[in-house]
C-alpha cells in the first residue's frame, strides 16, 4: 500500500503545473501562460493609428513604452463587444523586444494545471476559422479551458506592420 502512495506521490512530483492567466471572450474561457502575461490593466484611452489592421484599436502609453492594442474579438473574426466595467487589456509579451495589449471582456483569475490535462481540439474545432491559434483544450472544475498560442495569432508580416506603426508614433 505505501509503495503505491509513493509511486503515485512521484507521478504527480513529475507532472509539470502550468500557471495560466484566465480570460473571457464571446462567453468562453481562454488561458494563456503566465509567463507570456507582462500586466493586466484597466481600460484606457486608446490613441487610434492610421491605416493600422481592422483588430488593431491603437496604441496606448504604458510608462513611457509605446504598445499596440488588439482587439481579440475581431482577431478572431467576431463582432466587437461594448466595452464593460470588466473589460480589460492584457499586456503580453511576444518577444523580447514587442509588447501587445489585448483586449478582453474580462479577465478571471490564475489556474495551475498539470501540463498533461490539455488535449488538442477536436477536429471540428481544429478546421475552424481561428484554429491555427489553439494549442490545446482543457477542462478544470467543470469549465473548458481553450489555450491560446499567441505566436500564432499574427502573421510575421501583421506583426512587422504593428512593430512598424509603434516605432513612428
Amino acid at each position: 500500500m505505501q509503495l503505491q502512495q509513493s509511486a503515485s506521490k512521484n507521478k504527480e512530483a513529475l507532472t509539470t503545473m502550468l500557471q495560466l492567466v484566465t480570460f473571457e471572450l464571446f462567453e468562453e474561457t481562454f488561458a494563456l501562460p503566465i509567463l507570456d502575461v507582462r500586466e493586466i490593466i484597466r481600460m484606457t484611452d486608446i490613441t487610434p493609428v492610421p491605416q493600422a489592421p481592422d483588430f488593431v484599436e491603437g496604441v496606448i502609453n504604458l510608462r513611457g513604452q509605446i504598445i499596440p492594442v488588439v482587439d481579440l474579438r475581431k482577431r478572431f473574426g467576431l463582432s466587437p463587444a461594448e466595452l464593460s466595467d470588466d473589460s480589460r487589456v492584457i499586456v503580453v509579451e511576444l518577444n523580447s523586444h514587442m509588447a501587445i495589449g489585448l483586449i478582453v471582456d474580462a479577465v478571471r483569475e490564475v489556474e495551475r494545471l498539470p501540463a498533461d490535462t490539455i488535449v488538442p481540439p477536436p477536429a471540428l474545432v481544429a478546421g475552424s476559422i481561428g484554429s491555427e491559434y489553439i494549442k490545446g483544450i482543457s477542462n478544470h472544475e467543470d469549465k473548458m479551458i481553450i489555450h491560446i498560442d499567441m505566436r500564432k495569432v499574427f502573421s510575421v508580416e501583421e506583426l512587422e506592420v504593428l512593430e512598424g506603426g509603434v516605432a513612428a508614433e
